[in-house]
């Protein structure tokens, strides 16, 4: 049987106490999570749509991306387990300090974040694929991130 290597944050174990940093979704409100991921991958935005165009399939350097990912407690407009990046694409109706608390959460974690506007996507659609191209080949320790 094969185990499947995913980007979910988990808080030690139960006799010893929880880092800070790591932060968990469990019962119903994992639930709750993966039922708004999924809704919001039948109802994507036009920059989402043109974005995953580019990401699906590894077509970035045979570098698999999910949409929509639960991970923590928080949904992720893109995910690359296999690199720890999750990429996030900012609408103008979207909060500023919520994105700001998120990123905080996920790079305490030792998960790189790139944030796009959704204008940026739209607009300048070869840029932002640089940038997360540049991102997915440079090397990252995900534990000396942690510690930093």
């Amino acid at each position: 049987m094969t185990t499947r290597k995913t980007l979910g944050i988990r808080a030690d174990a139960a006799d010893t106490p929880p880092d800070p940093r790591a932060w968990a979704a469990t019962g119903e409100r994992l639930e709750r999570l993966r039922d708004r991921a999924r809704d919001l991958r039948r109802h994507p935005t036009d920059a989402q749509v043109m974005l995953w165009e580019q990401l699906s399939g590894a077509r970035l350097g045979g570098v698999k991306f999910t949409r929509q990912a639960v991970v923590g407690s928080t949904i992720v407009d893109f995910a690359c387990p296999s690199r720890w990046i999750v990429v996030e694409i900012t609408g103008a109706e979207d909060s500023a300090e919520l994105a700001e608390l998120q990123d905080g959460k996920l790079t305490a974690a030792g998960i790189r974040v790139l944030r796009f506007a959704e204008c940026e996507v739209l607009d300048r659609l070869d840029a932002v694929m640089a940038e997360i191209n540049a991102a997915v080949s440079a090397p990252f320790d995900r534990k000396t991130a942690r510690r930093g």
